[in-house]
Parts: C-alpha cells; sequence; structure tokens
C-alpha cells in the first residue's frame, strides 16, 4: 500500500482519538488479573509495515497502550518481506519521538557493507542489531560478525529463526551462544517458537495442540544467560494460545528472559488483525503476578536493551 491513502491517512482527530480509545482499553484490563504495568515497552515495531505510515504506526502504538516502542529497520537489499524501510527511516522517526522511540541498525550481514553501515548507525545511538532476517544459517561466518559487532557496542541482536529461510539451521544456535558470552541474542519467529516443544517437527511453522516440555528453545533460556525470546508476531502468540497450561508455566520459568513485542501491521491497535494487542491480553489472562507481568511488559527490555545509547546521542546532537 502507498503512503497517502485512504486507509493509511490520520486526521487529527483521529489520532487523538485511537490514543484516547487505547489508554481506556488499558484502563478496562486493570478490573481483573495481575496489577498492570505503568510502562509498556514493545520491543518489536517496523516503519512503512505493509505500506503503513508512521502516523498511523504512532496511533497504533499508543492505542495499545505502549510507552516505548523499538523499531528495526530492514537491510538495505531486503524489506524483511513486508516492505519495511530501513537505518535511515528509523532513526528519522525515533529523532521526532525520542520520549516514545527507539531504534536498532541493521543489514544483510553478508554483505561487504555490513560492518560499516551497522557501525555506523550504531554510533548515531542504535540501541541494538536487527531484525536480522536473512538468508544466511544461524552460526554462519556472517553471524559471527554480527555478534563481534554486538559485542564491541555492548548491545543485543535480535534473529528471526525460520526453517530453511532465515537464519538456518537453528538447532546449532548453542554454538554462537557459547562464543559470545558477553552478547544478549533476543529469539524471534516460527522456528523460535516452534522448538518450545521438545517434539517439534521443524518443517511446520504454526504447531497445534499440546506442548511437550523440554524443547530446544526451552533448553537455550534455561541455559544460556544471553539468551531471550521476544513474544512478537502470530508465532509467539501461537506459543501461548496453543497450550495455555504450558504457556502459564513457561512465562513463569523465564519471567526474566521474555521480552514483549507486537510484531503487526495492522492500523488500528485491537482487534482480531491485532496480535500485539491480542499478546497483551493473553499475557493478562496468563500471568496472575504483577511482577512477572511487569518482567515481561517492561523490566527485562530496559535491562538487555541500553536505551541510553540513543538519548545520549541525542544530548550531543550526534544526528546534526
Amino acid at each position: 500500500m502507498k503512503e497517502g491513502t485512504e486507509d493509511d491517512m490520520l486526521t487529527r482527530r483521529e489520532f487523538v482519538a485511537r490514543g484516547a480509545a487505547g489508554a481506556a482499553g488499558i484502563a478496562a484490563l486493570a478490573g481483573f488479573g495481575a496489577a498492570w504495568p505503568e510502562e509498556i515497552v514493545d520491543i518489536h515495531q517496523h516503519t512503512h509495515y505493509s505500506g503503513r505510515s508512521d502516523e498511523t504506526l504512532i496511533a497504533h502504538q499508543r492505542a495499545m497502550g505502549v510507552t516505548r516502542s523499538v523499531l528495526l529497520p530492514a537491510g538495505s537489499k531486503l524489506g524483511l518481506d513486508a516492505n519495511c524501510y530501513g537505518n535511515d527511516s528509523v532513526l528519522e522517526l525515533a529523532r521526532r519521538y525520542p520520549a516514545e522511540l527507539v531504534f536498532f541498525a541493521n543489514e544483510v550481514p553478508d554483505l561487504p557493507e555490513a560492518r560499516p553501515v551497522l557501525e555506523t548507525y550504531l554510533n548515531l545511538g542504535a540501541c541494538g542489531i536487527g531484525e536480522q532476517k536473512f538468508h544466511v544459517d544461524c552460526d554462519s561466518r556472517a553471524i559471527h560478525l554480527v555478534a563481534q559487532i554486538a559485542r564491541h557496542y555492548s548491545v543485543p541482536v535480535l534473529l528471526h529463526f525460520q526453517h530453511n529461510v532465515y537464519n538456518t539451521n537453528f538447532l546449532r544456535f548453542h554454538t554462537v551462544l557459547a562464543k559470545y558470552p558477553q552478547v544478549n541474542f533476543i529469539g524471534h519467529a516460527q522456528t523460535w517458537w516452534g522448538n518450545i516443544d521438545r517434539n517439534h517437527v521443524q518443517e511446520v511453522l504454526y504447531p497445534k495442540g499440546r506442548v511437550t516440555p523440554g524443547g530446544y528453545t526451552d533448553q537455550l533460556l534455561s541455559d544460556y544467560p544471553n539468551m531471550y525470546g521476544d513474544l512478537s508476531a502470530g508465532s509467539g502468540l501461537n506459543a501461548l494460545t496453543r497450550d495455555e497450561e504450558h504457556a502459564g508455566g513457561f512465562l513463569l520459568r523465564h519471567r526474566g528472559k521474555l521480552l514483549y513485542g507486537s510484531d503487526c501491521d495492522d492500523r488500528i491497535g485491537s482487534g482480531e488483525k491485532c496480535s500485539g494487542s491480542q499478546c497483551l491480553a493473553e499475557l493478562r489472562r496468563l500471568v496472575s503476578d504483577g511482577g512477572v507481568l511487569k518482567d515481561i511488559l517492561v523490566s527485562n527490555a530496559k535491562r538487555v536493551i541500553p536505551m541510553d545509547r540513543q538519548e545520549t546521542a541525542t544530548r550531543l546532537r550526534v544526528w546534526d
């Protein structure tokens, strides 16, 4: 969808109304379940996601009650399969809304220019690297390069694991975690979440039914202090809803390792097309402890993602 179509344009009145509706929706949730935290950090959003305008993105986040969002750019050659925009786009929007947005740096990791591109935007205040969603093995030389850059800048790396497509040969990723214990990695997408099940069939991207505990993903979260999980998108939501008994224990067991994200191209911030708001509602249903909920929605993100890098860059006027 092109910028400026009727579906993607908001009047000022609609923009304010959606923000107010989101605040009302979050307030309504306070009537049940665990205490809702004052903040919500969304670690996974994109600019121009399926053609969505910047103004609609901001309204969507506010409608969900999100107080801070992490913008993940596309690489220079690929738009993350969703026509997402790249480094300059997230830098510019984060500059316009510094209280609400921070940004990561990204590039196709096996391109010759990967290092200078990543370092350019990290020096401009990027708080991490990702979403790494490219056609390389998860333990390839290219991913080792990304890890080395992340280690130098003390930032996390967010990776999209999808069987035989992106960051492939997932069952070898423990070797990367072991080699770079100083680097925090955040796992995301279908193969990451499918492998909460010990009996997962790798070709199945959205498995259904009861989970057999002890899958590879569960092991990585348990055994490696530098491995974290991104709850975003349909894959994260599926992991919570396919077996709610398992999900409740999983959330409690890994309360210090899971981070909320939306990763939806919805334009409203509610309803059946908005996986971000559905994930928030599911977390609310499954988690009865307010401290656990705050960890997942706020505290873990603030601990893993050095958001002060952008704030420092802003103060120093590095962008000018």
